[in-house]
């Protein structure tokens, strides 16, 4: 039987991490789809990135495949996509879950806090 930690450590493996102040010199870059995988009201109470997609984990499946009606544009295999949450474990497991479904290039940018702390574009 698998734990969460099983979960989070299978996820840290296969997504690849990134520091707060390298995902803003890409943010500030242009470069990339920076998407806050936590639920609204999370956000409601710390902001997210400014122009970050809002993908909760409970529908990344559906939001990034193309044959639902859920499914969110911005989300290309392609696309180099940035994912954050409140600490990182859900931005790992998302990540993990969008790696399965043929995506290239997910990184995990940890928590929304490390993001604001250093001086990353907000947005409420």
């Amino acid at each position: 039987m698998k734990t969460a930690k099983d979960f989070l450590d299978e996820a840290n493996a296969i997504v690849p991490k990134m520091n707060s102040e390298d995902a803003i010199a890409k943010y500030n870059a242009g470069g990339g789809v920076f998407v806050d995988v936590r639920d609204s009201g999370a956000i409601a109470e710390t902001g997210t990135i400014a122009g970050a997609h809002r993908v909760t984990r409970g529908m990344m499946e559906f939001m990034a495949d193309p044959d639902t009606p859920f499914h969110n544009e911005a989300l290309k295999k392609d696309a180099d996509i940035y994912l954050i949450c409140g600490a990182g474990g859900q931005a790992a497991l998302a990540g993990k879950t969008l790696k399965e479904m043929g995506f290239q290039n997910v990184t995990n940018i940890g928590g929304f806090s490390g993001w604001k702390e250093a001086g990353g574009p907000t947005e409420s």
